[in-house]
């Protein structure tokens, strides 16, 4: 296949050095940065810079980019995708700000378009993190809706198989912001609260596993958090409420003195982590 990646930071990046390292499809990337264009041609990341000709020869599209740009960009190109006939595949990390225009758009002319989320990440950005096993083992998120057929669900499974993917996950976009909300942007959330207090700064030699992992994402893109935040802001005021609340009982047993109460507040959160399972 031809496959064009638009936007080659931390995630555009991995898709581009998996595909050229674990299959034999062409990859054509492009970025707005034009050093990152270089260096993901010097590196073997991408065959060549996307261009409108090459756009129209490519059976599979990926846009890599924050939600905004990311609409913005297939509307500018919508014409060329239809001619091209391809797939169209956005990957933002939300889903209901941006499928029902990207949707409309591939109705209007001619494509076929789905959303799509991996589930895959770091704290630390842009290509020169970006790795070929970042999605190994990893689950693809994808949103299906009535216009997409079984031919291009099939194509897209072996592709996203292929650059390492453990398997695909289907849901709608509701249920997609509903979950992410608490999965990933909570936990940003909280491990940008937790890193602000005084003690932070006096925690050397004081610090293992438990500070490096409830701090790990706190290291971020503020802008590109902030604008997947705002897209989804009731879920994740809905999943901020509830951890203040959980909150609230093991303060009350700290400040009574109260060991049983504490104990029960641990007991639960080890039960409800089994319950979840996972790591």
């Amino acid at each position: 296949m031809n496959i064009a990646i638009i936007g080659l930071g931390l995630i555009g990046g991995s898709y581009a050095k998996a595909t050229k390292s674990r299959t034999l499809h062409t990859v054509y990337g492009y970025d707005l940065d034009q050093e990152v264009m270089m260096f993901a041609r010097m590196t073997g990341a991408m065959d060549k810079a996307l261009t409108d000709e090459l756009l129209r020869e490519c059976d599979l599209v990926i846009t890599a980019l924050r939600p905004a740009a990311a609409i913005q960009w297939t509307k500018e190109h919508a014409a060329i995708l239809g001619e091209a006939k391809c797939v169209l595949v956005d990957i933002c990390g939300v889903k209901r700000a941006v499928v029902g225009e990207m949707a409309a758009l591939a109705a209007e002319n001619g494509y076929r378009y789905i959303g799509g989320h991996p589930m895959a990440g770091k704290e630390t950005g842009g290509f020169v993190n970006a790795t070929e096993s970042l999605f190994e083992g990893a689950s693809m998120i994808l949103t299906p809706d009535s216009a997409t057929d079984l031919p291009t669900l099939e194509m897209l499974k072996n592709y996203f198989t292929d650059i390492g993917f453990a398997h695909l996950t289907f849901s709608n976009p509701d249920e997609h912001d509903r979950i992410i909300a608490y999965t990933s942007q909570l936990a940003h959330i909280v491990s940008g609260a937790y890193v602000k207090s005084p003690t932070a700064q006096k925690r050397r030699g004081f610090s293992a596993g438990s500070f490096r992992d409830l701090t790990r994402v706190a290291r971020l893109d503020e802008k590109m958090w902030t604008e997947l935040m705002l897209d989804n802001r009731e879920y994740l005021a809905d999943e901020l409420r509830i951890l203040i609340d959980n909150l609230k009982p093991y303060l009350e047993a700290l400040e009574n003195n109260d060991a049983e109460a504490l104990c029960e507040c641990l007991k639960e959160g080890r039960i409800a982590k089994a319950s979840a399972g996972g790591n």
